[in-house]
């Protein structure tokens, strides 16, 4: 059942993963490889590591553990095939914790002669050994802590109950760590098995429950009961998890290069559309795509990229047809220019500064007749918030609470339009600041560059925020609003590599933006709004199928456990 519904748990969602831990769950519950009645059953396996045990004791290598309660049938959570056994985890391993010599920093070496001191940070990630340490400890600082040898199990005891870790070295180990030594007569590759499963983990979360923090001292992991198999049938399950967990790793490799082969076909087809230079080649090449239009976008990620397409054929005058009756771009300018020099005049703003003309070399790319190309302060009232030199500290900035103050964060958030604040000025942080009105389109410059949001509300916001509020002929704001989406990647690329990125009022001032004649623009907007809800849609319908992908999945998995 499992091998011929692998496709099925494999491609759902976090479906490799759940295989994974299926096949442990299988392996320590008996049920992945096939008993064998001639095998020497594992009764005879735990009197040979209670001799080896007495034999240890006697030479005074290990002390004499206390006796352990009979295991009850309520603390057995599954039935075990013949020839199992259940036994407490003290009686088949010794299981102690580490401990820390402090302060540590007095007990760290850089003599080769120290002694390994191993932390988590020296395993390596998906790693089943520890091979090294990077740092080492004075061997006076051995009475505080726990030594360890090649063999030894290594697993932390607090917090998260990590996986496994085999150490290879000799050394030294701190109090987040409990040391398991498994007797010569286990198969370590079992017990390693076991450990990774998550029926060991759920064990362990059960028996380190009721503390404020989980802990899992080396007295609770003692009285853990765990499935012992005959040692013949170990390593055949040893075998058969190998066998299984390289399945599933060609099929994440699999996945893996599927989802970067299928990226790669979807940014190169939908890169054919915003290539068009004509309305007749664009839909030669939607055609195209439409007809495999299943198969490219039945991923979130596919959705996405064909509404970042869709945007750039938005501001590229590829959306919708043109009309030569609309009135041009470049008289909606003209209009604009009016507007702006009879608010100067009564000395409602100030003159801008005057911007150099833009060079054919400049345009990023043709645009159609009717159409030119502007700057935000051209189009209206453009400038950064006010907030840089107040002293954050003053309450009397924020008391009593009467503004609304937006943040960066309130901008990165909002996914269109600003509702949310968090923060108020008073009378005296208004007089420091300025209210932008309601439309405002904000653009950020530091910590989420370029994000972009309009105001659903008056606000101040602070000198990290752009605003721009079209004149009043160029009509609303959500023309621009999806143009700085189309610009982002644009706008990152100067800001410079520093732990602190922003980019400043110049930069985006000098952006050019294609600025279609009036009655195009609307028609651009709505048509970006219908064609947004239908990729909101498609959205919604992929998470429902990966949905019931991943119920089936969870079904079957219940089926075979």
């Amino acid at each position: 059942m499992l091998l011929s519904n692998l496709n099925l748990l494999a491609t759902a969602p976090g479906g490799v993963a759940r295989l994974r831990e299926l096949i442990l769950t299988l392996a320590v519950q008996g049920k992945l490889v096939p008993q064998d009645p001639k095998d020497e059953p594992a009764s005879e396996l735990l009197k040979k590591i209670r001799v080896e045990k007495d034999r240890l004791i006697a030479e005074g290598k290990i002390k004499r553990d206390k006796p352990l309660a009979e295991i009850d049938d309520d603390e057995k959570p599954f039935l075990l095939p013949a020839g199992w056994e259940w036994e407490r985890f003290g009686v088949i391993a010794g299981i102690e914790r580490g401990g820390s010599p402090r302060p540590i920093e007095s007990f760290l070496t850089d003599d080769p002669a120290g002694l390994n001191w191993i932390k988590i940070g020296d395993t390596e990630k998906g790693g089943k050994y520890i091979t090294s340490a990077s740092q080492k400890i004075k061997r006076e600082g051995l009475v505080k802590t726990r030594m360890v040898f090649p063999g030894d199990f290594l697993l932390t005891n607090s917090m998260s109950f990590g996986r496994p870790y085999i150490t290879q070295i000799e050394g030294c180990i701190h109090d987040g760590w409990l040391r398991i030594s498994p007797p010569s007569s286990l198969n370590k590759d079992f017990l390693y098995v076991l450990l990774s499963s998550r029926f060991i983990r759920t064990v362990f979360e059960a028996a380190a429950a009721g503390g404020v923090v989980l802990n899992l001292n080396a007295d609770k992991v003692r009285t853990v009961p765990i499935p012992l198999p005959p040692l013949a049938e170990q390593s055949r399950i040893v075998t058969r998890v190998e066998e299984l967990m390289r399945l599933c790793d060609a099929l994440e490799a699999k996945g893996q290069l599927e989802a970067t082969q299928h990226a790669q076909l979807v940014s190169t087809l939908l890169a054919t559309l915003t290539d068009s230079e004509t309305p007749a080649q664009l839909a030669d090449n939607w055609h195209r795509i439409a007809t495999h239009f299943d198969l490219l976008l039945d991923r979130p990620e596919a959705v996405d990229a064909l509404e970042q397409t869709i945007l750039q054929l938005a501001v590229r005058g590829l959306l919708v047809p043109q009309d030569p009756q609309d009135e041009p771009a470049s008289v909606l300018l003209k209009k604009i220019r009016i507007e702006k020099d009879k608010r100067i005049a009564v000395g409602k703003i100030k003159r801008d500064k005057p911007l150099p003309p833009i060079a054919d070399d400049e345009q990023p790319f043709a645009l159609p007749a009717g159409w030119c190309w502007a700057r935000f302060p051209e189009l209206g009232e453009f400038g950064r918030g006010k907030s840089k030199h107040r002293p954050r500290n003053d309450p009397a900035l924020f008391n009593p609470s009467k503004y609304p103050l937006i943040q960066t964060g309130e901008v990165s958030r909002a996914k269109g339009v600003v509702k949310e604040v968090h923060s108020y000025y008073s009378d005296l942080g208004l007089a420091q600041s300025r209210m932008w009105p309601k439309g405002t389109l904000c653009i950020t410059i530091a910590a989420n560059i370029a994000e972009s949001a309009v105001l659903g509300f008056d606000s101040c916001f602070p000198d990290s925020v752009v605003g721009f509020v079209p004149e009043d002929a160029m009509g609303n704001v959500d023309y621009f609003l999806l143009f700085v989406e189309t610009a982002r990647a644009d706008l990152l690329a100067f800001a410079p590599a520093t732990a602190q990125k922003n980019i400043n009022l110049e930069i985006l001032s000098s952006l050019l933006i294609p600025v279609p004649p009036l009655n195009e623009l609307t028609r651009i907007v709505t048509r970006v709004a219908q064609l947004r809800r239908l990729c909101a849609d498609l959205r919604q319908r992929l998470a429902a199928s990966q949905s019931t992908q991943a119920h089936l999945a969870e079904a079957l998995i219940q089926e075979v456990v």
